[in-house]
């Protein structure tokens, strides 16, 4: 028996390292990695019988799914986005889930769908919830505050002008209009002088840039350094949901208003200390009290929910894995 961990294709500009933390998490479980399956590609393995846990979004490529028969499936935090579900779940596509079930899955959207095709699906949270491997003790903590990727799916430069069919589309859809709206927005919750000191980090950097090698170096040293930080700030829930595993406090902004992305939230949104902004006036409410603006003397304390789903994701991993 072999085991496999997920890599994945980059888009044609970028690459989310939230994938490759995701795969980190899986990997904690494994013995070894024989193989690096990729996420897009499963449909076309060909070797021996590999374990896998299929955890993360699914899919990309809608033509390679199903995953090959020689791909032992452990179906955990699983999310089926809205977009690929009416491809996913062909009568093969339901024929083989059904083959595999119970489907774990990582929100409550992905659970409803699979259960009205009479799959047996039940809720798991995500499997960054279990990367307490990367904890460090207290006295290690900086006072470093860290905001990554705030308000991402509001138009960006980088995304805008990144060329020139992308620029033109931005002028005939209006994007280039709202450039300036993540900064208006953030600002109105952060203070400046915390927006200054604060480090930013980007966990979307450019495609045909690194190699899978770099790409998972990059994961662990996000994550060494989430769990000293003193507060992260963040749009990305593979950010926000390791810095609970790590016990970092963590503040997430939701200011998402389409439903390809909340749809990726339900059930995960109320683990969090939470801003979530109007992302069409700037508007925003927390969740926890919250005087005034978010600045570098702001405490927060995690919800600690997050224990009820990581305990049972470890033991059905460790048991899937120890399944011979």
């Amino acid at each position: 028996m072999k085991y496999g961990l997920l890599k994945y294709d980059e888009n044609k500009r970028f690459f989310n390292v939230g994938d490759n933390i995701q795969s980190l998490a899986a990997k904690q479980f494994l013995p070894k990695v024989d193989v690096f399956l990729n996420r897009e590609r499963l449909g076309k393995y060909k070797g021996e019988k590999t374990k896998l846990i299929a955890n993360g979004w699914f899919t990309h490529n809608i033509h390679n799914w199903v995953p090959s028969d020689d791909i032992d499936p452990l179906f955990v935090s699983f999310h089926m986005n809205n977009t690929a579900a009416p491809f996913m779940l062909s009568s093969q596509g339901i024929s083989y889930l059904k083959k595999h079930e119970p489907i774990g899955c990582r929100d409550q959207f992905t659970v409803d769908i699979l259960k009205a095709k009479g799959i047996d699906a039940y809720f798991t949270g995500c499997l960054t919830l279990t990367l307490d491997t990367y904890k460090v003790d207290d006295s290690e903590r900086n006072e470093t505050i860290y905001i990554v990727d705030p308000l991402y799916n509001y138009p960006r430069k980088e995304k805008v002008f990144y060329n020139f069919k992308a620029f033109i589309r931005s002028i005939l859809n209006g994007k280039i209009l709202n450039l300036g709206k993540k900064d208006k927005h953030i600002k109105k919750f952060i203070d400046k002088e915390l927006i200054k000191s604060a480090i930013f980090i980007n966990q979307e950097p450019p495609s045909n840039t690194y190699t899978d090698e770099e790409k998972f170096e990059m994961a662990e040293s996000l994550l060494k350094k989430y769990a000293r930080a003193k507060l992260v700030i963040t749009s990305r829930i593979h950010c926000a949901l390791p810095c609970l595993a790590l016990g970092t406090p963590v503040i997430f902004v939701n200011g998402f208003d389409s439903f390809v992305d909340s749809c990726r939230f339900d059930g995960i949104l109320d683990l969090f200390n939470r801003i979530d902004v109007n992302a069409k006036t700037g508007d925003y409410k927390a969740n926890f009290d919250l005087k005034g603006k978010i600045d570098k003397n702001t405490m927060v304390k995690n919800f600690e929910k997050h224990h009820k789903l990581a305990s049972p994701l470890k033991k059905r991993c460790r048991d899937f894995i120890n399944n011979l």
